[in-house]
């Protein structure tokens, strides 16, 4: 049977996800969520005329000719207009953010200025308009400036803060349930012996979970047998979550017996092996109302898989309407032999060459439990299936790691 390409695996897992369901949320909470509704603003900005530096608001037409002496009858601090009009050969102390006065057309900064008592010598003329933002130069009210689908960044949350919006419509943060299985593992600070391993990839996984939007939910380390297995399902069935993820299990070995549990125990199974490396013996498919994810127990096929398929998923729960992959376009720092059918990402290390190109030169070993070798990536090099031998110097593909 033909392993399923990578890109029709994904496409399978994200399509026709639905979004979860919007909630408001105060703007301190809003970080990182992403908007249910187009944010429209409720006010005009500047709601007037504002001076864009300390100085003086006065008549251009009374410092087109300078060194010239006005009177000063006032100040605006910000906050606090000047109530009165500046008429012919006068003019008011201003601050930046304050109301022009009725009267003024122009600003002249304090450092083009001598002032003495209620005098002002003014020694550069200033035009109409100069030093003056105008109403409504940033935005006006009923401007649609913030769309659903994106993000809520620190600069969103700026700017519908400046809308006058406390709160925001934004989608809620799926679920995610991480189960680990294997008799070999051990929690991290035991003493494990020598017949065990120190379970890794939960811990990757949530971390992986929560800079994506969303709330992992632990059920812990379920052992190779059928009832520890399904007494972990029915933890997962309790917690809502929308994403079950299973580590490990999921291959051909005689332990490797997640797929016949949950098949057993419901799951919907829509495909199993992808023509990947490291990844291949990845499972896809329904589990009632939640979406089921079985990846690998390797380290680093865990953390890869993960990246590559959990991440765009949760980033469809969350309502992105779109998700950037990170691949960009590089140059081989090494030579590459031929590939086979299954779409290879080597982890490699990134350079910047003197003309700017990007240059990824892939590691020497690539073994899938070498966590150390992950660590210190910072790209992953994209082969495709049954690429050719590729020398040092050529274009690749790759993906920059942001995980």
């Amino acid at each position: 049977m033909a392993l399923l390409p990578v890109e029709e695996a994904l496409r399978r897992i994200v399509d026709g996800v639905p979004p979860r369901p919007a909630e408001r949320v105060p703007l301190d909470d809003a970080l990182d969520r992403v908007l249910a509704e187009d944010i429209a603003a409720r006010r005009t900005q500047p709601p007037w005329d504002t001076s864009a530096m300390d100085g003086y608001a006065v008549r251009a037409a009374d410092v087109a000719t300078v060194p010239t002496t006005l009177r000063v009858i006032g100040a605006a601090p910000a906050g606090h207009p000047f109530e009165g009009t500046v008429g012919a050969g006068e003019a008011v102390r201003i601050f930046t953010g304050a109301p022009l006065p009725d009267g003024a057309n122009a600003i002249v900064i304090q450092e083009d200025t001598e002032r003495a008592g209620d005098e002002v010598t003014v020694l550069e003329s200033s035009g109409i308009g100069r030093f003056v933002r105008k109403r409504g130069l940033d935005f006006a009210e009923g401007d649609v400036l913030l769309s659903a689908g994106r993000r809520a960044d620190p600069r969103a949350i700026a700017l519908a803060a400046a809308m006058n919006h406390a709160d925001l419509s934004v989608h809620g943060r799926p679920k995610v349930a991480i189960l680990s299985t294997g008799d070999e593992l051990a929690l991290p600070g035991s003493d494990p012996g020598p017949e065990k391993i120190i379970a890794s990839n939960g811990f990757g996984l949530a971390a992986i979970v929560r800079r994506a939007g969303g709330i992992p939910v632990d059920l812990g380390i379920a052992a190779d047998d059928r009832e520890s297995l399904a007494g972990a399902v029915a933890k997962a069935r309790k917690s809502g979550a929308d994403v079950l993820v299973t580590l490990g299990g999921a291959s051909v070995g005689e332990h490797d017996i997640v797929q016949d549990v949950l098949v057993a125990e419901g799951l919907s199974l829509d495909f199993w092996k992808i023509a990947m490396r490291p990844g291949k013996p990845l499972m896809f498919g329904m589990f009632g109302a939640s979406r089921f994810l079985g990846l690998p127990g390797n380290p680093v096929s865990a953390m890869i898989t993960a990246r590559l398929f959990l991440v765009p998923l949760i980033h469809a729960l969350c309502g992105l309407r779109e998700t950037q992959s990170g691949e960009t376009n590089a140059r081989l720092g090494a030579d590459l032999g031929e590939n086979d059918q299954r779409q290879d990402y080597l982890r490699a290390m990134s350079s910047i060459d003197p003309d700017g190109t990007l240059v990824v030169t892939p590691f020497g070993r690539q073994d899938s439990s070498m966590l150390a070798t992950l660590a210190r990536a910072d790209a992953l090099i994209i082969r495709p299936p049954f690429a050719p031998a590729a020398t040092a110097g050529e274009t690749c593909r790759a993906l920059l790691m942001d995980f």
